[in-house]
């Protein structure tokens, strides 16, 4: 499975799409297999997931048991097809959430009698005044979405048309001229982080987050959010290091350089990369010593401070301590963590052979590495921003 984001107008992150690639001779009953060995890691509850099998959906797709907050995409095309009616009479039966696929033969599709929660556009079939003549006419219809977005302009050009959100990566990349040193915000954090990476005196940290409140009141709201499953709150920077440690600590910390950012999308890019990092740490499971989870958690982490704050990624790591397998996988050198990084960011692309090659190379089955994905992404829901 690849995914894609969901972003709305407030840039933040509201729902995930999730692509079945199948391969030669793939069947339904291939994807209906790999979708219920998710059950066990599946979040209950949270944000929605979108599922799209492409153009070979048929009536078996609803053999999986769906989870409340899936949603299941399929085109006019398919609909109405000779095995549309079939499916029509199993979702009449199963009545999952449907999100419609704008095709030529949506018109017909939209009077068989469905109810569709949401209308999903591809962005590069439509122009901006197009999406915004067709968001009107079929607002009473559903939800519009608008899937394959490439770039912030592309993205603002969605949401003034009137699509609730916008499907793809577009924020990812650097946007402007990077600056070539952090700024005095950023600068203080890094401070902070290095000094816990060498295991200063509490004292000496203490007296650092001080220079910046906020930084102390983010990191307790980090670790006290229900992505970190403690069984008691954090009170203190002091209390932290006396219940997790000076290298659990050091990963939270490091969300922090994020929370910096002045970029309009931050919110959607901290939840990219907090996603990345777990990612990163659970596709590693048994593959390295325990050990080196931190740092690949962190490699994650770091994978869009560029981005996010701006100023170039060489520049970033100047600034700070970091171990060599971290810093030579952000700047693109290879290294132990390099094949761990490229499988996460290829599982943002839509290209499934790509996948699949690299996680066989790491030795991993096409359920290890689903599995790890939709856990990562319960990891990212569960987190405060």
């Amino acid at each position: 499975m690849s995914r894609q984001a969901l972003v709305n107008r407030q840039s933040r992150i509201i729902a995930t799409r999730l692509t079945l690639h199948l391969g030669n001779g793939g069947s339904m009953q291939d994807a209906v297999s790999a979708l219920s060995a998710l059950a066990e890691v599946w979040p209950p509850g949270g944000k929605p997931v979108f599922i799209s099998c492409g153009s070979s959906c048929d009536a078996s797709l609803l053999d999986w048991t769906t989870p409340e907050n899936a949603t299941l995409e399929f085109s006019a095309a398919t609909l109405l097809s000779p095995h549309g009616p079939d499916l029509i009479a199993a979702l009449e039966t199963w009545q999952p959430t449907v999100c419609l696929h704008f095709d030529p033969q949506a018109a017909q599709a939209l009077t068989i009698g469905l109810p569709y929660r949401f209308i999903g556009f591809d962005a590069h079939r439509f122009t901006p005044s197009q999406l915004k003549l067709l968001a009107a006419r079929t607002r009473s219809l559903g939800i519009g979405i608008a899937f394959n977005v490439d770039t912030p302009e592309d993205f603002r050009a969605c949401i003034d048309a009137g699509m609730t959100a916008a499907a793809g990566w577009f924020f990812t990349s650097p946007s402007g001229v990077s600056a070539k040193k952090l700024s005095a915000g950023q600068a203080n954090i890094v401070r902070v982080l290095n000094l816990v990476r060498k295991n200063a005196d509490i004292r000496e940290i203490e007296d650092a987050l001080k220079l910046d409140v906020a930084i102390s009141y983010k990191l307790l709201r980090y670790i006290n959010s229900a992505g970190f499953g403690l069984s008691c709150e954090i009170q203190s920077f002091r209390h932290a290091v006396s219940m997790l440690g000076y290298d659990k600590l050091n990963r939270w910390l490091s969300l922090l350089l994020s929370t910096a950012s002045k970029d309009p999308m931050a919110p959607a890019l901290m939840y990219t990369a907090l996603l990345r990092a777990r990612l990163m740490e659970l596709l590693a499971s048994g593959l390295v010593d325990k050990s080196e989870y931190d740092n690949l958690f962190i490699t994650g982490a770091f994978s869009l401070l560029d981005a996010l704050l701006g100023v170039g990624m060489e520049h970033v790591l100047e600034a700070m301590r970091l171990p060599e397998p971290i810093c030579d996988a952000l700047l693109g050198r290879g290294g132990r963590y390099q094949p761990f990084l490229d499988l996460a960011l290829a599982s943002e692309g839509n290209d499934g052979e790509v996948i699949a090659e690299q996680a066989a190379m790491l030795g991993l089955t096409a359920t290890d590495f689903n599995r790890a994905q939709i856990q990562a992404l319960a990891f990212a829901d569960a987190m405060e921003f």
